[in-house]
C-alpha cells in the first residue's frame, strides 16, 4: 500500500513525534505531513500513518501511540514513546534507506534503540526526571529540540507548524549524524582488527589513519597493546589507549619528561628528532614523520617497563 500522509497531533511539539517524523519522511518522501487532532484523521485509515496521537498501539493498522492507559511496554518493561514504536518498526527499513550495509543492519539498529531511542521513550514518559541529568539538563537532545517551539505569546497563525518544520530539519541532522557515527565504527573495527592481525605481539598499533580504535582491540582482547600511531593531514599522531569507555585513564601514559613540550625542547627531552608536541596531559603526542613517531611510542614503551 502506498503511504500518502502521515499524521501526528498539532499544538506544540515533542522530541518523541518530531523523531519519528525524522523516520517516515525519509521513508515516505511523498506522503503529507499532517498535524492534526481531528477525530477523522487520527483514525487508521487506508495510505495513512497515524503517531503520537490516537490512543491506540497497533502496527498492522499503522497506528503508533503512546498515551493510552496500557502503555506499549519492551521486552524489559520499560515504556515505549512513538518515537521508540516507529524505530521498532521502520527503523531496519530506514538504515536500508541511509545505505547501511545488510551485515551491519542489526547491531546498528539495537545500538541506536538503547543509546537514542531509549532515553527519548524514557524522558517523555517521565521515567527519568530532568533532575538526573543535573545542570546538564537544558542540553540534553529532548531539551534543545522542544526548545525550538514558538514561546506561549507567540500565538500567530501556523507559529506551531512552522517551528515544527524547523526543529525536524534540526532533528534529522541529530538522528543521521548519530547512524553516520555507528555506522563508521563498523567500518573502522574491521580495519583496527586487520590492523592487530598484522601487529601481531607488537605493544605499538599503527592505523592508517584516524579512527575510533579502543572498542575493537578490546574485543579482539589485545590486552598487550599499549599504543597507537597513525597519520594526520601533514605529521603524525602517538596515542595511549583508554582502560575503558568510563574513564579516562590510560593502559600506559606518555613519559612524564615530555608533558607539555613542543618543538626544540621536546626533541631534546625525547632523543627523537622531528618530535613536535606532547600535551601537558601525556595521552597524545605529535610527530613530523611516521619514523619520529614509531620511536616516540617505542621509548615510551621502553619507560614503562
Amino acid at each position: 500500500m502506498t503511504i500518502t500522509h502521515l499524521v501526528t497531533h498539532s499544538g506544540g511539539f515533542h522530541a518523541d513525534e518530531l523523531l519519528s517524523s525524522v523516520i517516515l519522511t525519509r521513508l515516505f518522501p511523498k506522503a503529507a505531513l499532517v498535524r492534526s487532532r481531528d477525530r477523522d484523521w487520527i483514525t487508521p485509515g487506508p495510505g495513512r500513518i497515524v503517531y503520537d496521537v490516537g490512543r491506540a498501539y497497533d502496527a498492522e493498522h499503522r497506528i503508533f501511540d503512546h498515551h493510552q492507559a496500557a502503555v506499549p511496554l519492551r521486552e524489559s518493561g520499560e515504556p515505549y514513546s512513538s518515537f521508540g514504536l516507529i524505530w521498532k518498526h521502520y527503523g531496519h527499513d530506514y538504515l536500508r534507506a541511509l545505505a547501511i550495509p545488510e551485515a551491519d543492519l542489526d547491531e546498528i539498529h539495537d545500538s541506536f534503540d538503547r543509546s537514542f531511542a531509549l532515553p527519548v521513550d524514557l524522558a517523555d514518559n517521565g521515567v527519568i526526571e530532568p533532575s538526573a541529568a543535573g545542570p546538564l539538563a537544558d542540553l540534553t537532545l529532548p531539551a534543545l529540540l522542544e526548545s525550538l517551539k514558538p514561546a506561549f505569546d507567540a500565538r500567530q497563525a501556523g507559529a506551531d507548524d512552522a517551528a515544527f518544520t524547523g526543529a525536524l530539519s534540526v532533528a534529522r541532522v541529530f538522528v543521521e549524524a548519530a547512524i553516520d557515527r555507528r555506522a563508521a565504527r563498523r567500518r573502522a573495527e574491521a580495519m583496527v582488527m586487520a590492523a592487530i592481525e598484522e601487529a601481531g605481539a607488537a605493544r605499538i598499533l599503527e592505523l592508517p589513519m584516524g579512527m575510533p580504535f579502543r572498542s575493537a582491540i578490546e574485543t579482539a582482547g589485545a590486552d598487550h597493546l599499549l599504543f597507537v600511531i597513525h597519520p594526520r593531514d601533514d605529521d603524525w599522531a602517538l596515542t595511549t589507549i583508554r582502560k575503558s569507555g568510563d574513564t579516562f585513564e590510560a593502559r600506559a601514559d606518555l613519559p612524564a619528561a615530555w608533558a607539555g613540550l613542543t618543538d626544540a625542547a621536546l626533541e631534546e627531552a625525547s632523543g627523537v628528532e622531528g618530535a613536535r608536541f606532547c600535551h601537558n596531559a601525556r595521552f597524545i603526542a605529535v610527530a613530523n614523520t611516521r619514523e619520529a613517531a614509531l620511536r616516540m611510542a617505542e621509548l615510551a614503551v621502553e619507560m614503562e617497563g
